[in-house]
């Protein structure tokens, strides 16, 4: 692996978290709305294309023409301006990505209001490819892609993201929603963990109006479209998004999650980088969360058999997805430096 391995202090169980004195600057400022008047400096950049849009925002690449660079722009949809919950949502992804600074997170250089009220944040411009482009590539048989990301550069590339994730836990944050599409690889192999949108800060209570992570919404929301809500890597090119990932404890709608939640969903992550295939994929989101509850998929050395997967990465896979919290990785330093020893090992 590139990066050494970090003596952080493993976020422990909540009780742990709450009283610890590195995470108050992150406990007490992620959800105060911002000042009123003008805030940032929105009039110093010009649009150069979308990027992406969503329900909630859209992801503007833009020209920074003070420094005179390009950078992201994230930006709350108009009809979304003066919804409280919404913005306190999004400042609050604003200022926890701003906060973990980390070489696998993403700088923040400024949050503010644009010319009609809207909140923006921007960010550093990481050129590449998510993930789950990467391994859609590897799944059609990309030829080129299957080159540049071997299996070795795959696990590479999840332990990367997991350090993010670590650095995160000892700070009192939950991600709650890793998946291939939140995990960048840039163009010179740098590795960022993205969308903190649904992070849980331990001392913040989730008063959003509604828990975007709990499964009757999640389970609502699929009632409405079976179909677009479960998509398969290898057939429609497509991720179910966050159920697929979701931990067994999330599933049940527990409120108390910690870092072992983020264990199995870098777990899963892991599993579909070997594999391939997503290990939880039902007929629909329904069945999807009763594999995760009740079903134990085959390694991925015998899910893909082809695939030269070594045995004993998929024994990490799986004590990594394993469905009770005491039977995974303690902490994600203990799932990272089992991927070390992979690497040391092959």
């Amino acid at each position: 692996m590139r990066h050494p391995f970090h003596p952080i202090k493993p976020l422990g169980r909540s009780e742990d978290v709450q009283g610890n004195p590195e995470t108050n600057i992150i406990l007490g400022g992620t959800d105060p709305d911002l000042p009123p008047g003008k805030v940032g400096e929105f009039e110093k950049y010009t649009v150069v294309r979308e990027m992406a849009r969503g329900g909630k925002a859209v992801l503007h690449e833009c020209y920074d023409q003070i420094i005179g660079r390009i950078v992201c722009m994230k930006r709350l949809l108009p009809e979304f301006r003066d919804d409280e919950a919404e913005k306190r949502r999004f400042l609050r992804e604003a200022r926890v990505t701003a906060q973990l600074a980390h070489p696998n997170t993403v700088p923040v250089y400024e949050i503010g209001r644009d010319d009609e009220g809207c909140t923006y944040f921007t960010m550093k411009r990481v050129f590449g490819d998510n993930l789950f482009e990467i391994l859609k590539k590897i799944a059609t048989g990309d030829e080129p892609t299957i080159r540049a990301f071997p299996i070795a550069r795959r696990i590479e590339i999840v332990s990367d993201a997991c350090l993010a994730l670590a650095y995160a836990h000892s700070h009192g944050v939950v991600h709650r929603d890793v998946k291939p599409e939140n995990i960048w690889v840039g163009k010179y192999n740098q590795v960022v963990l993205l969308d903190w949108g649904v992070a849980k800060v331990w001392g913040v209570a989730d008063d959003f109006g509604y828990d975007p992570l709990d499964p009757n919404h999640v389970l609502a929301q699929a009632d409405l479209s079976v179909d677009q809500q479960l998509r398969t890597l290898t057939r429609t090119g497509q991720l179910l998004g966050t159920p697929l990932y979701m931990s067994p404890e999330q599933v049940l709608g527990h409120r108390y999650l910690d870092e072992r939640s983020d264990v199995f969903g870098a777990g899963v992550v892991l599993y579909e980088a070997l594999a391939v295939r997503e290990p939880f994929r039902g007929r629909d989101v329904r069945a999807t969360f009763d594999n995760i509850i009740h079903e134990t998929p085959p390694p991925p050395h015998e899910r893909s058999p082809d695939a030269g997967i070594p045995p004993e990465a998929s024994a990490v896979t799986m004590k990594a997805i394993a469905k009770k919290p005491e039977d995974r990785y303690q902490s994600m330093l203990e799932f990272i430096e089992a991927l070390h020893d992979l690497a040391r090992a092959n």
